[in-house]
């Protein structure tokens, strides 16, 4: 429209000057440049322009942490670890054309995307493993990365894909000294740039004298908390926070595995050797006098099942079971696990090769002012969340009038 209407404009305002240029009239002259500035106000208004627009474009690349002759850092125990570049591959470049179409009219883009592969060196010296790796600040999910890591040892081989761009028998093994491979790196998410990289690396303390590492030493963890509802369970679990959102329950960081998962594969890189697990379960008792305490398992809340897994403890479904007391309105501990979770966390430390040893535990709910008399002490309430040790009859022995080391002691007891 406005091509028409302005065209019209011009050839008017030009004919009125009269006279030719180059043999045109003054009035074609003002059509043409009417015309013109007509086209450009409807290319912008209405998408109509027949050059389609470029977004994401980059002339130059720069790779960052990538200084000649910088130390190489020593490391032990566990650290946040920036790096230094020791290999890049040349930026791949897609394109992607939208727009342009039948129908409603649409401007026509061209979106251009990059990738990159890269090596990062961390440190000298062999390392135990690379945990949580950050990007631009931000913590990133291993596995939405192609990553692979080098531990640093004396035997190993230069990576694949370094000798794919580089030549086979041309490439270092770098050996001695810890490195990641991120292949194809999507620069995408960070502006079309390579993002300030850091890893979270662990590395053993050196032995003095011949002494043994004492990961090496540790045969044995007891898995805790021991709490959470579905807090053992290898499958993901949701609740439903409202229309249409739902709120993870057993996954919490950006692994995108469960937080057993996660447990787990931190347990076996850091301690090889350990071969049990003592798997934690708690139910909770109500009162330190053992003829009146009552040990059942319980939920965190009567309402809102998860998705994934339904609660269900010894026949209990969370309509039937006990409700944990809140402080804040939030539930002084997480509830018992799952009877299924239960069953997937034994399954899981087995696949792993370990043996797995069921540890039933028992927490204490009672809150200040509970109107339970102390056994201990005599006072008018028991302590706010008291240890489980301190379950006794319902005097204290070595207070008067315990029927400690009689029948009545037993029949509490029973």
């Amino acid at each position: 429209m406005a091509t028409i209407v302005l065209s019209a404009v011009g050839a008017a305002i030009g004919g009125s000057f009269g006279g030719t240029v180059l043999g045109l009239t003054g009035a074609v002259i003002g059509r043409a440049v009417g015309a013109t500035i007509g086209r450009v106000i409807d290319q912008r208004l209405m998408g109509l322009g027949a050059e389609p627009v470029e977004t994401g474009r980059v002339d130059r690349f720069r790779l960052t942490g990538a200084s000649e002759g910088a130390p190489v850092p020593l490391t032990f125990g566990r650290m946040r670890m920036g790096g230094q570049v020791i290999w890049a591959s040349q930026f791949q470049e897609t394109e992607t054309r939208r727009g342009g179409g039948k129908g409603a009219p649409q401007p026509r883009t061209v979106e251009f995307g990059y990738t990159v592969s890269l090596a990062i060196a961390l440190g000298a010296g062999e390392i135990a493993r690379v945990g949580r790796i950050w990007a631009d600040g931000a913590e990133v999910a291993r596995d939405d990365l192609s990553l692979r890591v080098y531990t640093g040892s004396e035997t190993q081989l230069p990576d694949p894909k370094i000798e794919a761009v580089e030549g086979t028998g041309r490439v270092p093994a770098y050996r001695g000294t810890a490195y990641v491979v991120i292949e194809d790196l999507d620069l995408g998410p960070y502006g079309n740039r390579v993002p300030q990289f850091s890893f979270e690396v662990f590395r053993r303390a050196a032995a003095a004298d011949g002494a043994p590492d004492l990961a090496d030493g540790v045969r044995g963890v007891a898995l805790i908390p021991g709490t959470g509802e579905f807090a053992l369970a290898t499958t993901p679990v949701h609740r439903k926070a409202g229309p249409g959102e739902n709120v993870p329950v057993n996954v919490n960081t950006p692994s995108g595995q469960t937080d057993l998962a996660t447990s787990l594969v931190m347990l076996r890189e850091e301690l090889p050797a350990c071969g049990s697990v003592g798997l934690v379960v708690s139910w909770f008792g109500d009162d330190l006098r053992c003829g009146e305490c009552r040990l059942k398992p319980k939920v965190e809340r009567a309402e809102g099942e998860g998705e994934g897994m339904v609660w269900r403890v010894g026949g209990l479904v969370r309509a039937t079971a006990a409700v944990l007391p809140l402080v804040d309105d939030r539930p002084v501990y997480g509830g018992t696990p799952a009877d299924e979770s239960v069953l997937e966390a034994i399954a899981a430390i087995h696949a792993g090769g370990q043996a797995v040893m069921f540890y039933p535990f028992l927490l204490m709910e009672q809150l200040a002012g509970n109107g339970r008399p102390d056994p201990w002490t005599g006072a008018a309430d028991q302590p706010a969340l008291p240890w489980r040790g301190r379950i006794t009859l319902s005097v204290a022995p070595g207070r008067a009038g315990s029927p400690d080391r009689t029948a009545a002691a037993a029949a509490e007891v029973a």
